[in-house]
């Protein structure tokens, strides 16, 4: 590395979702090179714009807004097809009722609250009224009829004896669209691809590893999550396997399928192409 070279700062979301990536990310192998920030999605979205942070995973949202500042990491996601377990709508009484209510959302996510929007106005021909909280089940459905928590504070939230109904977002997607769905993706600033291309693909490819360890070998992320949430061998298990970290063409026309509707929906501005850095050049996909 030139001793001129300014720090790499590598963004990670604090949430266990990502783990399978992040957790055997060689850190040390890099020295003074890099810098890491763990902040929940929102934080991270938002540094990502404004170049405080130069990669990253971003909520697929985020990178669908500012697409043009972005390159996309390949064979990196979050994504699922069919249960997420951590993507949750807790609502009263029925979904009849909930999609035309009041809901609370996460401020943690607008990817799973922009699907949230899709699966209730497209799915279910609602339009409920929204309102933003902090991520505490009984404080946000106070006086509501449904509340949306995303994250470690699903998973919570779902172990609690809470007497609500809960739709997983995930699961409902699958089930109306056949499709996998992506939560987020690692996206890197161009600027500092342009400017620092070979650390880049050092980074790309020691994530790439720690996705193939944290696969094959999950017991030492599962009791990583135990200690830090609680909860079983059991679930966390069953967690992880659901998840999925690739960015194979299924998971892309899920995502495209996903932004799509969002568009129909006057979510986005515009049509969203997957901008994918491949080491020495750019893949574009539209369809």
């Amino acid at each position: 590395m030139e001793g001129s070279q300014r720090i790499l700062r590598i963004g990670q979301i604090d949430f266990t979702n990502v783990w399978p990536v992040s957790h055997y990310f060689p850190v040390a192998k890099f020295g003074s090179s890099i810098e890491i920030i763990s902040q929940v999605p929102t934080d991270l979205n938002r540094n990502m714009r404004n170049g405080a942070i130069d990669i990253g995973p971003i909520s697929s949202f985020a990178y669908a807004e500012s697409h043009n500042r972005y390159f996309i990491l390949p064979h990196l996601s979050v994504s699922a097809f069919g249960s997420v377990r951590s993507i949750l709508l807790f609502y009263r009484d029925s979904l009849d009722r909930v999609k035309n209510g009041r809901i609370a959302l996460t401020t943690a996510s607008a990817t799973s609250v922009n699907l949230l929007k899709i699966i209730l106005q497209k799915f279910h021909g609602g339009n409920p009224e929204y309102s933003f909280a902090p991520p505490s089940l009984h404080d946000m459905i106070e006086g509501m009829d449904g509340a949306l928590l995303i994250g470690d504070d699903a998973i919570r939230a779902s172990w609690e004896q809470h007497g609500y109904k809960v739709l997983d977002l995930s699961e409902e997607w699958t089930r109306h669209t056949g499709c996998w769905m992506t939560f987020a993706i690692w996206a890197v600033q161009r600027e500092a691809i342009e400017s620092m291309p070979d650390l880049i693909s050092q980074i790309q490819a020691s994530l790439l590893e720690s996705k193939v360890r944290g696969k094959s070998d999950q017991s030492g992320i599962i009791t990583a999550a135990m200690d830090r949430l609680g909860g079983t061998y059991d679930y966390w298990d069953l967690y992880f396997s659901e998840l999925n970290h690739d960015f194979s063409d299924e998971q892309k026309k899920g995502l495209l399928l996903y932004y799509r509707y969002a568009l129909e929906l006057g979510l986005l501005s515009g049509e969203v192409p997957l901008n994918i850095w491949n080491n020495t050049k750019l893949i574009q996909v539209n369809e």
